[in-house]
Order: structure tokens, then C-alpha cells, then sequence
């Protein structure tokens, strides 16, 4: 049916209702940064996010296209749809009565609208239904069950847990017989199929544990359905209809959704009853796939609880789960590779799930495994390295060949830097020694491109003895990721921030990239208004309010302002951070000069110019102890600067 025109007055309503970060944050990861949030633009291809969307204003705008509006033109743009064809799915969303312009399709237009709202009552009243037949005799072997998981009653009334009877048409003479219900609503709402033999209807759910499914506002939208026999599968869901999608879905997400976001972190487990016992352990940040990979919709909802965007998935710890974290994973691989996501695994021992492991262990224990849980990338390599040994050329090779494959994936710069020299440190097998050749090799085979970023030879037949007015390939990246160090543990390191502008001073140097020159000018200029021991957040806002004016730098400057995985673990050891970088950007400096020596020095006559050409291998001489010393001081990580 075409939709007819909307009142003005259903518009307003929309707009009112419709937040602006409820309606993105289901399609785009959003970070928080300054008065508003960031996250990479869904209307053109970027690594650094230029998308910024303010809940103040109620818009959205992206730097790098230009692409702007509010949350209608937003779902507008993203589906490809008309205005009235948003507005309407809006207001079903926000539950906002529909008023239209022409009154006689007004009707038929509200029958349209109903649907879903009968939907919605069908299924609570089938939820009432199998809650109520728990406590029957025929629910008796159910209830028992249940106990025998060590649920308690408060647990199965909290997530309305119920029993389908073992009959075929139980529920359907309920809802047809006495209720009176459409049989073609019922088959729409999952609850009855058609019998492919002969007329009639047949109950979906039968002999099983009900579990309703609920969608954020607490409404149930479909059932999993848990066998008490030999029946196969073992856990049978809803049927894909108008209200439910297991790929759009998340168990116990309606419930876990306040703690997500006081904790600021997701946990993801592999089955209802996972879920269930951690909720009744108290331990609520958690919700359940339904059996399939993880979608990028179910991981936008649920991080766009968490500010940090951190997931913790906790899957059995047997080959089973192993592979069923590999393939939950699915579409949150990119998110990960790219920092977006601060992605972990938690593998409980002895092959347990989290519902088998709180039957012998206390919900403190099972924080304290959350807490120690490896990041997703740590833990590829442990299971990469499983229980090879490494002193064999062929396996040594082989796990080699495989981070090789790994650390090609990490599109993140510092990340990846950052899993080189780990992995180095792995493959040097306790030889310190080893940790710089091995590095320099893993970085030969991830790309081509990496070999020109070794540093460049100071021996003067090989040098360039032409000076460039910009720096070369090597000499920009090294910069970059020097100056982007020294940025980002100002940035939130209050306790290195005299040290960073110490170094800075007493080595006379200056940020050379004018993205960076410009973030710094923006520091300086809040100087006078920082305390000494105020939180980096308040700093980190500032500076972005100040930088949101220069919609070019921003884009550059924007990654930052985040805290991802390398930045981390740079925290720990700012000091050396600090030398390390300061020492790379002088080392740019140190290659300029020498390669200006040694062209004059080449350009001098020996005889004729006696002093003047000592003067200027004197010099080449100091420039290349200094470049050699330098070297020295960049050595804790070898890979971190290059």
C-alpha cells in the first residue's frame, strides 16, 4: 500500500522521540569524543573516523563527505528509503500514533500499523500460557529441570521461563479454540505450523523449556525452546518472522543493558542458560547469541552501551568452542583489525561453559577470569601457537607463516606495530638478541612496502647526497608515528605531560607534520587552564571541542583521541615511549644534516680546500656517532618506531 501523507503534527512527534545516537549507533560504532560522539562514516570508505553526530543538536555530520542531516535523512540516505517510509517505521519504533492527511485511508493505514501490535499481544499471551503450564502436572519434569540446573524460583519468574506440553495442539486450542485468535496471526507470531499432510495446525514448541525472548523495551518478540528428551535440536527458536531475527537479536540484552553501560563492558555468551546463571550470580553485563555468528547490527547494539566499546566473548573452552568463538566472531573480525572494537575471549578451563562452571565456582571467580581475559589478537596467537613446538624448523616455520597471515589483517598501524614486536619476542624463543631480526622479517613479508621504513644506511657511498625540501617515504613515517606517540601520551598521560614538552624543549624540536603542529598549537593553547592532576577526559574534551571547528586537521587528528589497544600498553611504559619517540624525531633531523655534510663534503676540494673539507667530515663524523646513539635510544621496541 502506498503510504499516504503524513501529519505534520506525526512528523514532529517522530523527530521528538527519535534520538539522534539510538537511531547511528545501530549502524555506525559510535566513541564518545568531546560534547559528542565519533565513529567511521557509513556513506564512503575511511579508516580514520570523520564522522561526528551531537545528541545536543541532533545531527550528524561526517568531515571527509560532507554528508550531514538528522536521524530521518540519516536512515534516509543509509535504506534507501522515502521520508514517510522512515517516519512510519519511527514511529512504530517509539510507539508514536500515526495521523494522516487524508482520512478515509487514516483506517487502512492504522489496520497496517496493528499488525505488529497484535503481535506483540499474541506472543505475551502464549508466554503466559507456557509460564503457567510450568507449575501443571504435565510441567512437573520441567520444573525439575530447571531445579537440576541450580536455578531458583526468583530466576524462573525473573526471565519467565515456562513449558510447551507434550501434546500437538495444546496451544492451539488456547488461542484458537478459546481465544479466538486468526490461525494465520499465529503462524505469523511462530507459535503453530501447518500440517504438510492432510488440514490442520500443529503446535511449534512441544515436551520443552520455554525461554521468551525479549526485545529492548521488554517485550516478548519470539521463544527458544529447550528439549527435555532425545528430541532434536536441542534448542529450537522462533521462526524468522515480523518481530524476530535471531541475526538482529540478542538474549537478556533488555536486562543487561544499564550494567553494560556502568561497567562499560559487553559479555557475550553462547547459550540461554549461560546467560541466566551469570544474571542470577549477579554478574548482568551479559547477554547471549542465538546460535548464529555475530552480526554487525547484534554488536552495534550492544556496544553502543559501552563508551570504550570493549566485548568479552565467553564460549566453551573445548575444540567445540574454540571453533564457535571463531565463527561467532564473524562480521566483529574487521571492527577488531581495525581498533574499533577492544575485543577479548575468555575460554573458561576444562571445557566448561559459564553455566557449568558457576555450579563449582564463585561469580568472584568468574569476574577474575573476565578481568584476565587476552585480547582477541593475543589469543590468535596463543591458539596459533597451541602446543607446537618452536625448536622445530618445520613447526617454528609454519606458526611463523601463519602470524605472517594474522599480523597482514591488522589494518590499524599501531596495533599491527604493536603484534610485530610480540610476535618477535615470541619467534626470538628467549634470545633478546634475535627480537630486531626477527621483527625486520615479519615486517619484510606483511608488505613490500615496509622494507623501505627501515632506517636509512649513515655509511656515506650509500647515502642520498641530494637534500629534499620534504621528507622522503621512511623519514614521513617515521615522523608520523613518533609524533603521534608523544601526542597520544600527552593526551592521556597527565603524569608524562611535563616530560613530553621537557623533551621537546631541550632538544629543539618541533612537530613537523602540520596536523600534528596543529593539534599540538591547540594544547598549548589550553595550557594556562589545565591543572597538573586534572583527568585526561577533561583535557581530551577540550581539545576535541577546540578541534571540531577544522573539519580537515580533525579527520587526521581524531584516532588520537582513542585509547586502542597499543596506546595501552604505551601507557605502561611512558618513559621509554617518550626517549624513544623524541629520539626518532631527532634522528630525521640527524639524517638531514648528514646527508647535507656529505654533499659539501663531496662538493670540496681536498688540496685547495684543506680545512673547510676537514671541518666537513668532522662533521659527518659527529652527525653519525649521533645517528648511531640515537639508534640506541630508540632500541626497547624495535618495531614500535620504524
Amino acid at each position: 500500500m502506498q503510504i499516504p501523507r503524513l501529519h505534520p503534527d506525526t512528523v514532529e512527534q517522530v523527530k521528538q522521540k527519535a534520538d539522534i545516537y539510538d537511531v547511528i549507533s545501530e549502524h555506525v560504532v559510535l566513541r564518545k569524543g568531546g560534547k559528542g560522539f565519533v565513529g567511521l562514516c557509513p556513506f564512503h570508505t575511511e579508516k580514520t573516523p570523520s564522522f561526528s553526530v551531537s545528541q545536543s543538536k541532533q545531527m550528524y555530520y561526517c568531515f571527509g563527505c560532507n554528508a550531514g542531516g538528522d536521524a530521518i535523512k540519516f536512515l534516509m540516505e543509509l535504506q534507501k528509503q522515502s521520508f514517510s517510509e522512515v517516519v512510519l517505521d519511527l514511529a512504530r519504533r517509539y510507539q508514536v500514533t500515526v495521523q494522516t492527511l487524508e482520512p478515509d485511508q487514516r483506517q487502512q493505514l492504522q489496520q497496517q500499523l496493528s499488525l505488529r501490535e497484535q503481535l506483540y499481544e499474541i506472543l505475551a499471551i502464549a508466554s503466559r500460557f507456557y509460564q503457567h503450564a510450568l507449575y501443571q502436572p504435565q510441567g512437573e519434569a520441567a520444573l525439575h529441570y530447571l531445579f537440576a540446573r541450580k536455578f531458583k524460583a526468583e530466576t524462573i519468574q525473573q526471565f519467565n521461563l515456562g513449558y510447551a506440553p507434550d501434546s500437538w495442539e495444546t496451544l492451539y486450542r488456547y488461542l484458537v479454540e478459546q481465544k479466538r485468535y486468526p490461525v494465520q496471526l499465529l503462524q505469523q507470531a511462530g507459535l503453530l505450523r501447518q500440517r504438510q499432510s492432510g488440514d490442520g495446525y500443529y503446535d511449534y514448541f512441544r515436551n520443552r523449556v520455554i525461554i521468551p525472548i525479549l526485545d529492548l523495551q521488554g517485550r516478548v518478540i519470539g521463544f527458544g525452546g529447550r528439549s527435555l528428551g532425545d528430541e532434536q535440536p536441542k534448542y529450537l527458536n522462533s521462526p524468522e518472522m515480523e518481530l524476530f531475527s535471531k541475526g538482529k537479536t540478542l538474549f537478556a540484552l533488555d536486562k543487561a543493558k544499564a550494567a553494560i553501560s556502568e561497567l562499560d563492558c559487553a559479555v557475550v555468551v553462547e547459550g540461554y542458560f549461560d546467560a541466566i546463571s551469570l544474571h542470577a550470580a549477579g554478574i548482568t553485563n551479559v547477554a547471549a547469541s542465538l546460535g548464529t555468528a555475530l552480526s554487525l547490527e547484534q554488536v552495534r547494539q550492544i556496544l553502543r552501551y559501552s563508551e570504550s566499546k570493549q566485548l568479552i566473548l565467553n564460549f566453551d573452552a573445548d575444540a567445540a568452542g574454540i571453533q564457535a568463538s571463531e565463527r561467532a566472531i564473524g562480521e566483529i573480525a574487521n571492527l577488531a583489525y581495525r581498533g574499533e572494537v577492544q575485543l577479548k575471549i575468555l575460554n573458561l578451563p576444562a571445557g566448561k561453559d559459564a553455566d557449568e562452571y558457576l555450579h563449582t565456582s564463585t561469580p568472584e571467580e568468574y569476574k577474575e577470569l573476565l578481568a584476565k581475559a587476552p585480547l582477541w589478537l593475543d589469543w590468535q596467537i596463543e591458539q596459533l601457537i597451541g602446543d607446537r613446538n618452536l625448536k622445530q624448523a618445520t613447526e617454528f616455520q609454519q606458526v611463523a607463516k601463519e602470524m605472517v597471515k594474522l599480523l597482514q589483517r591488522i589494518d590499524n598501524s599501531d596495533t599491527r606495530n604493536y603484534y610485530v614486536s610480540r610476535c618477535a619476542e615470541i619467534l626470538s624463543l628467549g634470545d633478546a638478541r634475535l627480537v630486531p631480526l626477527r621483527a625486520e622479517n615479519l615486517l619484510a613479508q606483511i608488505s613490500p612496502r615496509y622494507r623501505s621504513s627501515r632506517p636509512i644506511s649513515v655509511k656515506p657511498q650509500q647515502s642520498n647526497p641530494k637534500d629534499k625540501a620534504f621528507p622522503e617515504a621512511s623519514e614521513r613515517s617515521l615522523l608520523e608515528q613518533a609524533e603521534a606517540l608523544l601526542l597520544r601520551i600527552y593526551l592521556h598521560c597527565p603524569e608524562h605531560r611535563q616530560a613530553v614538552s621537557s623533551a621537546l624543549q631541550e632538544q629543539s624540536l618541533q612537530f613537523s607534520l602540520s596536523h600534528h603542529r596543529f593539534l599540538w598549537q591547540q594544547i598549548v593553547d589550553e595550557k594556562s587552564e589545565i591543572h597538573p592532576t586534572e583527568e585526561q577526559e577533561s583535557l581530551v574534551s577540550r581539545i576535541q571541542t577546540r578541534c571540531l571547528a577544522s573539519a580537515l586537521e580533525i579527520a587526521q587528528v581524531s584516532p588520537l583521541f582513542h585509547l586502542d589497544e597499543k596506546t595501552q600498553q604505551d601507557l605502561l611504559r611512558g618513559t621509554q615511549v617518550i626517549q624513544a619517540a623524541t629520539a626518532c624525531m631527532e634522528r630525521v633531523l640527524c639524517e638531514k644534516r648528514y646527508r647535507l655534510f656529505l654533499e659539501l663534503w663531496e662538493q670540496t676540494d681536498p688540496v685547495n680546500e684543506k680545512e673547510k673539507a676537514q671541518f666537513y667530515y668532522q662533521s659527518l663524523y659527529t652527525e653519525q656517532r649521533r645517528l648511531q646513539k640515537l639508534d640506541l635510544m630508540r632500541q626497547f621496541c624495535h618495531t614500535d618506531l620504524l
